[in-house]
């Protein structure tokens, strides 16, 4: 069985993909890694604490996204949904941000450029990340995708 599957058995981080998961949040949080590597900050739906976990942001032409290579059975995407968007992107300074769900018909490019980019999704989607557009089309409805809002300034909430 492959690490990165194992780690997220069942769709759903193991302990050693949690520990994992909390010190890849803070060095991205920080924005030593690469800027596409960023923390989503959102409050848990359940538990009223800040939830942070680290993900891999997509470009595509010119927009931001992010993609629950787990699909929507998972919590950040529940908390995200519970929350109404509102949730804070990390990466060297904190950005307040609406996350905007992306329709199924649309979410094919960013699919295939978020499997470029993020190694560690591979193995959660069964497609190839060189395989053509319709593939990506065809698990769309699987994949929640998000696209990022920027808050102005003036308007956010802090936290």
């Amino acid at each position: 069985m492959n690490l990165k599957k194992w780690l997220y058995r069942g769709g759903r981080p193991n302990r050693v993909a949690t520990v994992l998961n909390r010190c890849s949040a803070a060095i991205h949080s920080l924005g030593v890694a690469p800027n596409y590597l960023v923390t989503l900050e959102v409050i848990g739906r359940r538990s009223g604490r800040m939830i942070r976990l680290p993900l891999v942001m997509a470009i595509v032409g010119g927009e931001r996204y992010l993609v629950s290579m787990l699909g929507a059975d998972v919590d950040w995407v529940r908390n995200v949904k519970a929350a109404g968007g509102c949730a804070t992107i990390r990466h060297g300074c904190r950005e307040r941000v609406q996350l905007e769900e992306v329709p199924i018909d649309r979410r094919g490019p960013v699919l295939k450029a978020y499997l470029k980019r993020a190694q560690s999704a591979r193995p959660h989607i069964p497609i190839h990340k060189n395989a053509p557009l319709s593939e990506f089309e065809k698990v769309a409805a699987q994949i929640p995708v998000f696209r990022i809002v920027p808050i102005p300034a003036s308007s956010a909430r802090r936290t």
